[in-house]
């Protein structure tokens, strides 16, 4: 493998990353290349997830969700479960968090068998955040420092499925908002904060995320 396809996958990158660092990949690019995995993976796994429980339709709340017939006789649509989405980017990991929709507000607490929340129980403790990318922002400001093609593949792939996992929630979900800074925004600030600093030192910039 010279040079890395278009769209490679997981497997690919990883293999192009073993072979121009001549088998000796860093512990960084490791553990956010093993979480990214991990989520990849996320709906086939057989083990539980706060993803995959967020899809079953046994906890949804089907009297909310049913159609409706309006004044006019005609029935309305049946209701997708609304909720919001949030961007959660620490110092260490990225997170997509999930709010139940109610009143038009976020829900915060836990919910058992209220009429007004579209699923029948939410534990925010165990269901909010519907999964999490371990190490992922140390390795993004490593690869934005000096980081080789391959670095800069894994978090292009990350975001795109993290992009793809978002889209699958839209089609069964009601997504009022997403908000927070996704992983590509998150690459220009400190793309723009790196080249600041390159600009101030004379220095050339790196390679960023769209090449």
């Amino acid at each position: 493998m010279s040079e890395l396809s278009e769209n490679p996958s997981l497997k690919e990158i990883n293999a192009y990353k073993k072979k121009i660092n001549w088998g000796d990949v860093p512990a960084i690019y490791q553990l956010a290349s093993s979480s990214i995995s991990d989520v990849d993976g996320i709906l086939t796994h057989g083990f539980s997830s706060a993803y995959k429980q967020l899809f079953d339709k046994k906890n949804w709340n089907q009297q909310l969700l049913e159609p409706s017939i309006t004044i006019t006789g005609e029935e309305n649509k049946t209701i997708k479960p609304k909720i919001s989405l949030f961007h959660h980017i620490s110092d260490r990991h990225y997170e997509l968090h999930c709010y139940p929709i109610m009143y038009n507000e976020r829900v915060l607490q836990s919910q058992n068998n209220n009429p007004h929340c579209p699923f029948i129980r939410w534990v925010p403790g165990t269901m909010q955040i519907l999964f999490r990318l371990n190490s992922l922002v140390p390795f993004i400001v490593y690869t934005f420092q000096k980081g080789d093609k391959a670095d800069y593949a894994l978090i292009r792939y990350a975001n795109q499925r993290v992009e793809e996992l978002i889209e699958l929630i839209d089609q069964s979900f009601d997504i009022t908002d997403i908000t927070g800074y996704s992983i590509a925004e998150f690459c220009k600030e400190i793309y723009s904060k790196h080249s600041q600093v390159q600009s101030s030192d004379g220095a050339d910039k790196p390679e960023n995320m769209e090449n």
